[in-house]
Order: C-alpha cells, then structure tokens, then sequence
C-alpha cells in the first residue's frame, strides 16, 4: 500500500474501526543513509489517534535492519506497537536488491534479520510475506517456522506468490497451514475486500486477525462493518454517497495540511476510490484528475455533493 496508506489515510481507518495501522514501507537502507530525508520524515510521521502503529521497514541486512529500528524505537517510545519487517513485497526495484520477498528465498538471512532486530528493540517484532515465489517454490509454512524461532512474535501471510503480484486469487489454504504450524498470531491477508470476506477469513483459516488493504481504498467503512459482523453478528449499513463524497472532502484536507500542496495529486486516486460506482462517477473523475490544485478538487467535491443531493431529493 506505498503511496496510500500515510498518516491522514490511517487516521481515518482508525477512527473508522481499524484494529492497528501499518507505515508505507520504510527503507532501512535509506534511513541509514539520509535518516532526515523529508520522504523518511514524512512516512514516519504518526497520527495521534492511530499510535501506537507498526511501523514497517524492509531491507536486506541484518545488522543495518537492527540499528535502524533501536533508533525508531528509541525516538517514538511509547508510539510504536511493533516493527514489521516486509518480506512480502513483489516490486521489481525492491527484489532485485534482495529485499522484500526476494527474502523468501533466503531464508537463513530472514531469520537473521528477525533475530538481530528482536535483540535491538524491546518491542515486539513481526513479519508479513507472501505464500512463496513462485507456484514452484511455495515454502510459506517451513519461511513461518524459521521466523519463529528467530523471534518474530507474530506473522503476516499473503495467501499469494510473488510471480502473482496481486493477480489471481489468493489461496487462504496456504495461511491455514501456517497458522497450523506455528504458535505465535498469524494475521491472514489476501482478497479481504468486504466485512464478509474478513469473517471468512478468520473462520476458514483460525487466524487471529484480518489483514484489510485494498479493500480500504474508498471505503474506510469496512472496518466498523467488519468488526460489526464479527463481534456481534450485526450488518451495519454500507455508507451513503453524501457519506462518502463528505469523507473524500475531509481526506482531501487532511492530505494537503499533513504533506503541503503537492500532495493534491495523490488526492486524486482517493477521490476517485469513494465514488466508485456512484451516479456521474467517470465524468467526475476525469475533472479531478485534471485539477490543479486542492482547492479545485474540494470545489468539484462540493459541486458534486450538491448534484448528488439535488437527485436525492427528486428521487424522494
């Protein structure tokens, strides 16, 4: 989720129902480097009603991985409920340097990156990766038991394969078997995209937490919807248009206030997530994407509001 889930995106989750939000992808690499980068800045930038947040770092050295998080964990105490270390991720730009879920094919330094960060912090640390590489190299139970043991104090599994990269369907049979084979929680990720699929998810496999990621795109609601179902048995209503074009205004504000003007732009595939589907929506879309500003995109929100309401009340 880089490029999505920062600071204003999770605040919103959370207030929403999300059980616990995830940074975007933190380079350790880089924060050795340049650890007051303004992007490093930026994505490691909490707010206050989301703390305490895992923060997730990736890399591929353990010792470089270990300092970095002792510094995290020394300049946020109290705010930082884990350091997440991604072996997940399928990127191009990110494998070929060995790190992400190029990891699953080194298993013994995965391991190593799991136990020298565990020695370094004093909180606890966790790790999401995927079923395998590849449908010939699927080594997601015997990657779980090998991160245990290094330390980790829970595990995060996508149900797909690297070479899927977000195609297919993700195999929640793959999660079943890790959540099987190891004693720590296991969160399951893959396909959660409605408050049904969450309760599936816990129900198919026995893990002990959903994972909710693109299905949050647009739709903060499903975590209050998802808790819903889960904790009571209880469908809340999905939100109504006004609802959402009103959230997508306060997103809109709540990005530019948190990253400055440029972050307009990132605004647009948020609007265009809350109006899925909605009357009018690809006309829409296509004014905002051709916005200059924030102010332009709040006023097309506002216009569209008021059209949205004006059909609303002929309909009544």
């Amino acid at each position: 989720m880089a490029g999505v889930t920062d600071a204003p995106f999770r605040a919103i989750c959370k207030r929403m129902g999300a059980g616990l939000t995830y940074t975007e992808m933190v380079s350790a690499k880089g924060l050795h480097y340049n650890p007051d980068a303004p992007a490093a800045r930026a994505l490691l930038s909490f707010a206050p009603e989301e703390t305490p947040v895992a923060v997730q770092l990736f890399g591929s050295h353990p010792q470089m991985m270990g300092e970095q998080a002792a510094r995290l964990a020394a300049r946020h105490p109290g705010k930082i409920a884990f350091i997440d270390v991604n072996m997940g991720c399928p990127v191009a730009k990110v494998v070929r340097k060995g790190e992400g879920c190029a990891l699953m094919r080194d298993p013994a330094r995965a391991a190593a990156i799991v136990g020298t960060i565990a020695e370094a912090v004093d909180v606890p640390v966790t790790a999401k990766f995927r079923a395998g590489w590849s449908a010939d190299e699927v080594n997601a139970v015997e990657f779980a038991q090998a991160l245990e043991e290094a330390g980790a104090a829970a595990l995060a599994v996508h149900g797909r394969t690297r070479e899927q990269f977000y195609a297919g369907k993700a195999d929640w049979g793959v999660i079943a078997a890790v959540k099987a084979a190891v004693q720590v929680p296991v969160i399951g990720s893959g396909d959660v995209l409605s408050p049904d699929d969450a309760k599936r998810m816990l129900d198919e496999t026995g893990v002990d937490a959903a994972m909710v990621a693109r299905g949050a795109q647009g739709n903060p609601w499903i975590f209050a919807q998802a808790r819903a179902l889960i904790e009571r048995g209880e469908r809340l209503p999905g939100p109504t248009w006004l609802e959402r074009i009103d959230v997508a205004r306060e997103h809109a504000e709540a990005l530019v206030a948190f990253a400055g003007e440029r972050a307009f732009t990132r605004m647009r595939k948020h609007v265009a997530w809350y109006v899925r589907d909605m009357p009018g929506a690809a006309r829409f879309r296509e004014l905002v994407n051709h916005a200059r500003s924030h102010q332009e995109i709040v006023g097309l929100l506002d216009e569209y509001r008021a059209w949205i309401a004006g059909m609303a009340s002929e309909a009544q």
